[in-house]
């Protein structure tokens, strides 16, 4: 994955060292579920992950538009910077429609 504004480094470390929580927060789910914790339980750390996912998401995401828009050249043409666009908002929509 290629990274883009800020330090590429520090970014990738903070998207790495999310997912690496994430992981470690679905073995808990996991275990959870093979020791027949409660439900409630079990829902509150699966609602958990799934904010973290939506965090690292976000990150990813905003990162991509920006690489995105900062390959379109000063000069491009309405149907460049159209084609741009156009992959954006499918990406984006991806993620909207769930």
């Amino acid at each position: 994955m290629e990274l883009g504004s800020g330090n590429k480094d520090d970014l990738r470390r903070n998207i790495i060292s999310r997912l690496k929580k994430i992981e470690g927060q679905v073995r808990g789910i996991q275990d959870m579920v093979a020791g027949n914790k409660e439900c409630v339980e079990v829902l509150t750390q699966l609602r958990a992950v799934t904010a973290a996912l939506r965090a690292v998401n976000g990150l990813v995401l905003k990162n991509y538009i920006q690489i995105c828009y900062r390959g379109v050249p000063a000069d491009a043409n309405s149907q460049e910077l159209l084609h741009h666009l156009d992959q954006t908002v499918g990406v984006l929509s991806k993620f909207i429609e769930g």
